[in-house]
């Protein structure tokens, strides 16, 4: 637990002494606010801009998990890890630290949204909505790093690492109804995001901070908080059960990978971060 403590020190206070990063990430989801508000102002959604920002919030969540993990690659150049590793630690240990800090730094950055959505809209009538919401993020932060942390093993290269992460996290995020609602995009692209477990995770998290956890499957199917796929209907608790699914296999493949990366072969150069 003491090295799980440290790793997850680390990367806080580093993601705390990255201000200009900080700043950003939390500008850069509002300015979607005011791009596709008016897409979300329509006769079945009550609170377009809760609507909205709770999609927000929780892409906000994703894109910071995933991202997040590019900090191993650099402890994998930088030889901190082989530092690490030198001491009887297991790589087991040290793969939690990264889930554990990556969905802390993600959690953080979502909470802080969460936080400034209150003065232009947001609004939650129980106090046990914004624990449950709390919860949700923290869920989705451990699901998803496992994701980032997977990817981030296999390319082993900062700027591999950032173009692979553009190449998934924008699909993944404007097919997931977190910008714009599924129902609108072409059917061949609403087939895709059926089978985007971000999708989920909006549908989900939006279905909590609404407070719509009890109202009808028709109505949560009417505001895109609930899917008929065929003969199929996904509401908040198969949504639950797909993305706990889908975490554990990522956790899972991410941990194996993780544990197989030879370290030793892995150098930085001048310029780039390259495996030998």
């Amino acid at each position: 637990m003491r090295v799980v403590y440290a790793l997850w020190l680390r990367n806080l206070k580093a993601f705390v002494r990255n201000k200009p990063a900080l700043i950003f990430n939390l500008i850069f989801p509002f300015f979607f606010i005011f791009v596709f508000g008016e897409i979300f102002r329509n006769d079945f959604i009550e609170n377009p801009m809760s609507y909205m920002l709770a999609g927000i919030i929780a892409a906000t969540v994703f894109d910071s998990s995933f991202r997040v993990s590019s900090s191993t690659i650099d402890d994998m150049t930088s030889g901190f890890m082989k530092e690490v590793l030198v001491s009887p630690v297991s790589r087991l240990t040290v793969a939690a630290g990264q889930f554990i800090s990556s969905a802390t730094i993600a959690t953080v950055q979502g909470v802080i949204i969460f936080g400034v959505g209150f003065f232009i809209g947001f609004r939650i009538t129980s106090p046990f909505t914004i624990i449950l919401a709390l919860l949700a993020m923290v869920f989705i932060g451990l699901v998803l790093a496992g994701f980032g942390l997977l990817i981030a093993t296999m390319t082993k290269n900062t700027q591999t690492f950032q173009a692979v992460s553009i190449a998934i996290t924008m699909p993944m995020t404007f097919m997931s109804g977190a910008y714009i609602p599924l129902s609108m995009l072409p059917n061949a692209l609403r087939w895709v995001g059926y089978f985007n477990p971000l999708t989920y995770v909006v549908s989900l998290f939006r279905t909590i901070t609404l407070e719509k956890l009890d109202v009808p499957v028709a109505e949560l199917i009417a505001e895109d908080l609930a899917f008929e796929i065929g003969r199929i209907t996904i509401g908040p608790a198969q949504a639950l059960m797909i993305l706990t699914i889908v975490g554990i296999a990522f956790i899972s493949l991410s941990a194996l990978a993780f544990a197989r990366v030879d370290f030793s072969r892995m150098n930085r150069s001048k310029d780039d971060y390259l495996e030998i």
